[in-house]
């Protein structure tokens, strides 16, 4: 799967389960760890669980995908899981603004987000005209 459509998967996911201020991020010229960053925020630590299943369960379900690797901890408030060509941060609020990732690698753009039909700007509202 290409690398960027693997990490809007994520974010999607992630999404799902009402992860708050996702972003990804294209890392491709800057560092030769990953392609994309996917950020994502938690509220709590059943939230940050959560966020992770949806993300592991759905890839592993649908594309027959695993992580390489899933570093931190619910309790440190900051989970990487690294699928090697996208690398997800699932964060508390305070933990995101602390290390400040967006800030650290300013200068990778950010992905634009694909436009869903359910979302709310694409529903169309109906006509609530009385009929004759």
């Amino acid at each position: 799967m290409d690398s960027r459509k693997l990490a809007r998967l994520c974010l999607e996911f992630a999404d799902q389960k009402k992860a708050e201020n996702g972003v990804v991020l294209d890392v491709r010229k800057l560092t030769s760890v990953a392609d994309y960053f996917v950020i994502v925020t938690g509220t709590s630590e059943p939230h940050l669980r959560a966020i992770s299943d949806q993300i592991t369960d759905h890839l592993r379900s649908e594309f027959s995908l695993r992580p390489r690797a899933t570093d931190g901890s619910l309790q440190t408030s900051w989970v990487v899981i690294d699928y090697d060509s996208v690398i997800i941060h699932l964060m508390r609020e305070e933990v995101r603004k602390k290390y400040d990732l967006e800030s650290l690698w300013g200068d990778a753009p950010k992905v634009r987000r694909r436009k869903s039909s359910t979302a709310p700007s694409a529903v169309k509202k109906k006509s609530k005209e009385p009929k004759a």
